[in-house]
């Protein structure tokens, strides 16, 4: 389901530009909205939300997609966490759905998938790595299965994933409501072997209001 918002660019109390394939590290206040912006279309944004009381509770994949009842994530999912707390709640999406299946790329993925060349090409798993040790309070176990942001990933009817070009457009964005402190890990992803960025990474954009 799409619903747009009347939140105004103006009023955001910060706003943060990622790079084409370059890591993000942010928190949150409960009761703020994030909006993730994909600002020239086709870019997955990977994504993971850590407690910022206790970074050892995080959102949980397999909990959201089995209290909602659904695959994809959309307006009015509520993203909860590994001890069964609400972590945010999609409030707005001008795209229509979001994956939570698919991973994050990685060394491995790229080698299996693609070819053995391709292991040492920048990965979303990574860049969670590298905004993780910067940070100081996540390391490589907190890395857990994300979602990805205006990524297409269709099921088949025998039950595989598909890495398919993008549903999003230029300026299509979603909106999160924090229902606790939370610390948001994004990779904007690198990936240029298969269509989930358009074969081109480009920015995105973070806005937060109170």
């Amino acid at each position: 389901m799409s619903l747009t918002t009347s939140e105004k660019h103006s009023d955001a109390a910060t706003r943060t530009y990622i790079p084409a394939g370059e890591p993000s590290l942010t928190e949150l206040k409960a009761g703020q909205t994030l909006r993730i912006h994909d600002l020239e279309g086709n870019q997955a944004v990977d994504t993971l939300f850590f407690s910022a009381r206790n970074p050892r509770e995080r959102y949980d994949a397999q909990r959201t997609l089995r209290k909602q009842n659904r695959v994809y994530l959309t307006t009015g999912t509520v993203l909860w966490s590994n001890l069964g707390n609400p972590m945010l709640t999609i409030v707005a999406d001008t795209c229509g759905r979001h994956d939570t299946l698919g991973g994050a790329c990685a060394q491995e993925s790229n080698t299996v998938r693609y070819a053995l060349d391709k292991r040492y090409m920048h990965s979303c798993r990574d860049n969670f790595l590298r905004a993780s040790l910067h940070d100081g309070r996540l390391s490589k176990p907190d890395i857990a299965p994300n979602i990805n942001f205006f990524m297409n990933v269709p099921v088949t009817p025998e039950g595989g994933l598909t890495f398919e070009d993008g549903i999003s457009a230029p300026g299509k964005y979603v909106e999160l409501r924090a229902e606790m402190d939370v610390i948001v890990l994004i990779s904007n992803c690198p990936q240029l072997n298969n269509p989930c960025n358009g074969w081109n990474p480009t920015a995105a954009e973070l806005l937060v209001w109170e």
